[in-house]
């Protein structure tokens, strides 16, 4: 049993012809390594079309914090690498991403709408203490005026509260911290390199009172695990000071369904079937789903029991709540890089 990971092992890429398979004490003497690639574009224009953002932007490909049913885990495969430990080791660092949104903005046609930051892997992974990358990116859109949104299931997002709190004035940034379970021994196995529940809440707290708009993502709710503490966990969060939440139901697609199943059979193995089995009974006898908005439904009466839960979850802690919306109205275009010259 692998700690501080997720993936137990480096699972097979479903591109490759031909595979190695190190031994189990080659992985442990392995540490994580950063590469630089060149992207020549940052933001991704989001067409799924259950999916209410337009754009997403991500300054990493792969992520340190080592949750094991992550959905970005398949991507590691385009790169020639495993989406198990592969995707937890080795991670791509895109140092030009603020030149590259900054042309963006520069655009002479672009029409301003809020980019999410981690639509895909974690901009506040540990690798950002580091690379700074994250903050880097906030000062364009400062810059700019260019609303932006954050994902992240780590409270290293205070560190930037100096550009978060003048964004917040002119209502161009939110926050999303990422809470599937505030069981602190659950997290540590679950999400072994997050920040842990204690800070996750704190941080929620911070932003709150520091007038920066802040919500909660319950997800994945994951049926015999975690799903018993959803409403513990929006009390919690309410009272913490978040606007409002969203979840999301487990899938486990392409590569993710054997990293996941490993790991649950290795981190709790007294329920991992019983686990198994509920994800399935939500998803028509399998572990994923890749049909739009089926995917985020599910089937059958675990679903529907923990739709209802949250929607009580919303009438009981959030009835008063919502989150403001972004504004682009103030957004400079090139008039900042006009200013620049001067």
């Amino acid at each position: 049993m692998k700690k501080g990971q997720g993936a137990q092992k480096n699972e097979i890429n479903r591109f490759d012809r031909y595979t190695f398979e190190a031994e189990d004490e080659d992985f442990e003497k392995v540490k994580t390594s950063f590469t630089e690639v060149f992207p020549k574009t940052i933001v991704n224009e989001v067409k799924s079309p259950d999916l209410r953002m337009e754009y997403s932007m991500n300054p990493y490909q792969g992520c340190e914090h080592g949750c094991s049913y992550c959905f970005a885990r398949p991507t590691h495969e385009y790169w020639g690498f495993s989406a198990g430990l592969d995707f937890e080791r080795k991670i791509m660092v895109k140092k030009n991403a603020p030149e590259l949104l900054e042309k963006f903005f520069q655009k002479r046609n672009y029409v301003p709408k809020t980019i999410m930051l981690s639509g895909n892997t974690d901009c506040y992974q540990p690798a950002e203490r580091q690379f700074e990358i994250t903050r880097k990116i906030l000062k364009v859109c400062l810059d700019y005026r260019h609303p932006i949104s954050i994902l992240s299931k780590n409270a290293l997002v205070l560190r930037d509260l100096d550009l978060l709190k003048p964004m917040a004035e002119q209502n161009l940034i939110s926050v999303g911290l990422s809470i599937p379970t505030i069981n602190e021994e659950i997290r540590r196995k679950m999400e072994p390199r997050t920040s842990s529940t204690y800070n996750k809440l704190k941080a929620i707290e911070i932003l709150s009172e520091n007038q920066i708009p802040t919500m909660a993502m319950v997800a994945p709710v994951i049926p015999g695990l975690t799903s018993d503490e959803s409403l513990n966990i929006l009390k919690t969060v309410s009272e913490a000071g978040a606007q409002t939440f969203g979840y999301s139901l487990i899938r486990l697609n392409d590569t993710v369904e054997p990293v996941f199943v490993n790991w649950i059979n290795a981190k709790f193995p007294d329920r991992a079937q019983k686990v198994l089995n509920l994800i399935r009974s939500m998803r028509g006898g399998k572990l994923g789903e890749k049909r739009y908005h089926e995917r985020y439904k599910g089937e059958g009466n675990i679903a529907e029991m923990i739709h209802n839960t949250f929607a009580l979850g919303r009438r009981k802690f959030f009835a008063d709540k919502e989150m403001p919306k972004l504004s682009s109205e103030n957004f400079t275009g090139t008039k900042t890089q006009q200013l620049r010259l001067f």
